[in-house]
């Protein structure tokens, strides 16, 4: 009597999953770089300066908030 075996993948793969996770925490990295630049660069300004760009102090993380989202 012959057996057959039929092996199917479907389509997971451990080394896609690591390679996903390597590349979603290098992306959360540079997004947290952007954001931490962006509020030490707000930061140092003096209150007359970021008046003069429009912003507030109260405004810093939000804007780097949206840095970061668009930085990649």
């Amino acid at each position: 009597m012959a057996y057959a075996n039929d092996v199917r993948s479907n389509g997971f793969s451990v080394f896609a999953s690591i390679s996903a996770l390597r590349a979603t925490l290098a992306d959360r990295l540079a997004q947290r770089k952007v954001y931490r630049a962006t509020v030490v660069e707000l930061s140092n300004l003096s209150n007359r300066e970021l008046a003069d760009l429009g912003i507030s102090r109260s405004m810093i993380k939000g804007i780097a908030l949206e840095a970061a989202k668009t930085a990649n």
